[in-house]
């Protein structure tokens, strides 16, 4: 599932050196030969214990975890809706992703210039967003002006979008992102036609620096803003400690967990890459045996025919049924045959609704 999240911010908020951490992660591309793989992209392992104690349990021979993307993005700057600095290259970017992970810095260092030439978190992200929404409000704009000449002649699929465009209008107008517009299904379906860029979710991640004056470590009230901005928009956010988290490669998952204990950071790359894989609305299950135990990527809520479409497209048509067990039930009854037994496998249909954690070896 090639679903992507874009990297964005302003310059020198770590960025880059963020994705740079991020690609320590990047699998073997040869795992994934439907991806199309440039230097701005990095395919990344999600952490997953479960994965590696199924293998364990399956002694298998290959362990593939699931995936997703990350995009680096250029640098925004003031204006760019208007073109200034790479504000054409940066929207066309972050329209072709399917969320974004906003970088916000929460550090002072006199050695790394800000663009505005002070730290204000919040200052920076109503910078970010008001500049997508500048964008939006464009698109917006050019769209109702060919709707409602449709409109006004009374077809009715105009009628029906032009409704559903002018509250988006309203609320960018008002610098609000279009994500604060509450939309029917249908409504919903009509306004993603036009990709609109602050209708994807967003991902607040907060750049500390080891050695740096961080504003959460001096009780800073620019960092209670910004936490303060962060629930009330009821976003997600992560700590991460970028620059440091380059530096981190090649030590032990309990010497990384130490050295972030130490900076204050909140699990590192692991937490931000677990972090986008929620906020881009994914989960895994699983397939598990003694050539391979691999964690498969799938949206929240597919059906078994469309999750097995991540295995490959013919489950969709071919399937018949799928064998389904929870994969910790399947540990703790020691095999598949002890699982069977006590009634933990379950044979499901076309219309089952595959779970986050679920082991499915599917009938075609």
């Amino acid at each position: 599932m090639a679903l992507a999240m874009g990297i964005v911010g302003l310059p020198n908020v770590g960025k880059s050196t963020l994705f740079n951490a991020l690609t320590e992660k990047t699998v073997p591309a040869e795992n994934y030969p439907f991806c199309t793989i440039d230097p701005s992209v990095g395919v990344v392992a999600v952490p997953d214990e479960r994965l590696w104690k199924l293998s364990e349990f399956s002694h298998s021979k290959k362990t593939v975890p699931a995936a997703m993307e990350f995009v680096d993005i250029a640098g925004l700057v003031q204006g760019a809706a208007e073109g200034q600095g790479l504000g054409n290259q940066f929207l066309a970017h972050i329209r072709e992703v399917d969320a974004i992970a906003e970088v916000v810095r929460i550090f002072e260092d006199d050695n790394v210039i800000h663009v505005a030439g002070k730290v204000d978190p919040v200052h920076d992200i109503e910078v970010i967003n008001m500049e997508l929404a500048l964008a939006d409000l464009q698109t917006v704009t050019k769209r109702l002006g060919n709707v409602e000449r449709d409109a006004k002649r009374g077809d009715k699929g105009a009628v029906f979008e032009k409704s559903a465009l002018e509250p988006i209008m309203k609320a960018l107008e008002a610098g609000e992102l279009a994500s604060t517009v509450a939309l029917g299904e249908k409504e919903d379906e009509v306004v993603k036609s036009i990709h609109l860029l602050t209708r994807k979710p967003i991902l607040y991640v907060l750049n500390k620096k080891s050695g740096g004056k961080n504003l959460d470590e001096m009780n800073d009230p620019r960092y209670g803003a910004l936490l303060d901005y962060i629930k009330a928009r009821n976003a997600a956010y992560v700590v991460v400690d970028a620059k440091s988290e380059g530096e981190l490669t090649g030590l032990s998952a309990e010497e990384k967990e130490m050295f972030r204990a130490d900076a204050g950071a909140t699990g590192g790359v692991d937490a931000l890459i677990r972090a986008g894989y929620e906020t881009l609305g994914l989960m895994s299950y699983f397939t598990t045996g003694e050539d391979e135990t691999r964690g498969w990527t799938v949206q929240i809520g597919s059906t078994a025919p469309i999750a097995g479409m991540a295995i490959h497209t013919d489950f969709r048509e071919k399937f018949i049924r799928a064998e389904v067990v929870y994969w910790k039930d399947l540990l703790d009854a020691g095999s598949y045959a002890k699982a069977r037994e006590k009634g933990l496998v379950r044979t499901e249909g076309k219309e089952y609704v595959v779970k986050d954690g679920d082991v499915i070896e599917f009938k075609i």
